[in-house]
C-alpha cells in the first residue's frame, strides 16, 4: 500500500470543492465500454512479463500502447525523461494521447502501465499496471471519434512504482514530471481536473473513497456508480492513498484517485490473470464514462477545476 499523505497535503487536495449535482446523462451520445477489449489489452501486457521502468518488456508495452492509439486514430506524443532513482538515472517515457476539443481546457484520464520490479520473484502486474493500461486505451477507443467540449489527455503514467522504497523521491516518476512540465511551461493552467486509475481489475472489486482527493470530483464519480447500479462496488468509506493524482492536487487541480487498494496479491506472485476479470474493468469504465458528461457540464458552469 502506498502510504498516507500528510496533513498539511490534505488542505491542498480540499481547493475548489462546491456542491454541484451532476447533470443528467445523455445515453444516447455516451459511448459504451467494451470490457471484453479492455481484457484482451490487459492479457497482451501481462504476456510480456514483468515491465518495471526501463526494461525492455515495458518498452514493447509502449509499443502497443502507441500502436493501439494510432489504430484508434488518436494524437499521440511521447513525452521521455531520464529519471533520478536510487538505481540511478533510468529513462522513462509517458505515454499522451490527445483528443482534441472545443475548447483548449483538458480533462486528464490517467494511469501507469509500469510493473514494480521484485529480483526475489516473477511479477507480472496483471491488477497493478495492467487493469490501469488497458482501462486506459479502451476508454481512449470509446472516446475517439466524438466531439468534445473540452480536450481530453489519455495519459499512461511510466516508473509509478518506487525502485525501492516509497518516498517523496522515489516512486510516481511519471506523474511528478508532467506536473513539473506543465506547470514550467504554464500549460498547468489548461488542466481542469484529473481522474486517475489504478488497480480496477481484481476480481472482488472494491473501491473506497481516497481521502486526499478532491471531494466534489468524487462525488461526481460515485454518483455516477450508484446511477448505473453499481453502487455496492464504490463505498462510502474512505482510505488515504499517495498515487500518481498526488502530484496534480500539489499543483492545485482537482484531482481524483479511483483505486481499489483492498487487493491480497498486491506486490506478489500471485497478481495473475486469474485474479482479475473483464466485469470489473467493465463496471469501472462504465463509471468513468458516465462522469465524464457531468464533469464537462459542472466545469462549464464556471472556475470549478484547474489551479488558482
Amino acid at each position: 500500500m502506498r502510504r498516507s499523505l500528510g496533513a498539511g497535503f490534505a488542505l491542498a487536495a480540499l481547493v475548489a470543492v462546491v456542491a454541484v449535482p451532476p447533470a443528467p446523462r445523455d445515453a444516447a451520445a455516451a459511448p459504451s465500454f467494451d470490457a471484453g477489449a479492455a481484457w484482451r489489452d490487459v492479457v497482451r501486457l501481462v504476456e510480456l512479463g514483468p515491465r518495471p521502468a526501463g526494461s525492455a518488456a515495458l518498452a514493447r508495452a509502449r509499443q502497443y500502447i502507441v500502436g493501439e492509439l494510432t489504430r484508434a486514430g488518436l494524437q499521440v506524443r511521447l513525452a521521455s525523461f531520464e529519471a533520478r532513482t536510487p538505481d540511478g538515472p533510468i529513462a522513462m517515457a509517458n505515454v499522451i494521447a490527445v483528443l482534441p476539443g472545443r475548447r483548449r481546457d483538458v480533462i486528464m484520464l490517467g494511469g501507469h502501465y509500469d510493473t514494480k520490479l521484485f529480483t526475489d520473484f516473477r511479477f507480472v502486474g496483471a491488477n497493478d499496471g495492467g487493469s490501469s493500461a488497458g482501462l486506459l486505451l479502451e476508454l481512449a477507443r470509446r472516446l475517439a471519434g466524438r466531439r468534445h467540449e473540452f480536450t481530453y489527455w489519455v495519459v499512461f503514467f511510466d516508473g509509478e512504482e518506487a525502485r525501492r522504497d516509497w518516498s517523496a523521491t522515489d516512486g510516481i516518476y511519471g506523474s511528478r514530471q508532467l506536473a513539473a512540465e506543465l506547470r514550467r511551461s504554464g500549460e498547468i493552467r489548461r488542466l481542469r481536473s484529473v481522474i486517475v486509475v489504478d488497480m480496477i481489475g481484481d476480481a472482488n472489486l472494491d473501491i473506497r473513497r481516497e481521502s486526499y482527493s478532491t471531494p466534489w470530483l468524487t462525488d461526481l464519480v460515485w454518483a455516477s456508480a450508484r446511477r448505473l447500479g453499481y453502487g455496492a462496488y464504490f463505498r462510502s468509506d474512505a482510505i488515504a492513498v499517495e498515487d500518481d493524482h498526488a502530484p496534480f492536487l500539489r499543483a492545485r487541480v482537482p484531482a481524483v484517485d479511483v483505486i481499489d487498494i483492498d487487493y491480497p496479491p498486491w506486490h506478489t506472485a500471485g497478481d495473475t490473470l486469474e485474479q482479475i476479470s473483464p466485469k470489473s474493468l467493465g463496471i469501472v469504465g462504465e463509471v468513468i464514462l458516465d462522469t465524464l458528461p457531468a464533469l464537462e457540464t459542472v466545469l462549464s458552469r464556471g472556475r470549478v477545476g484547474g489551479p488558482e
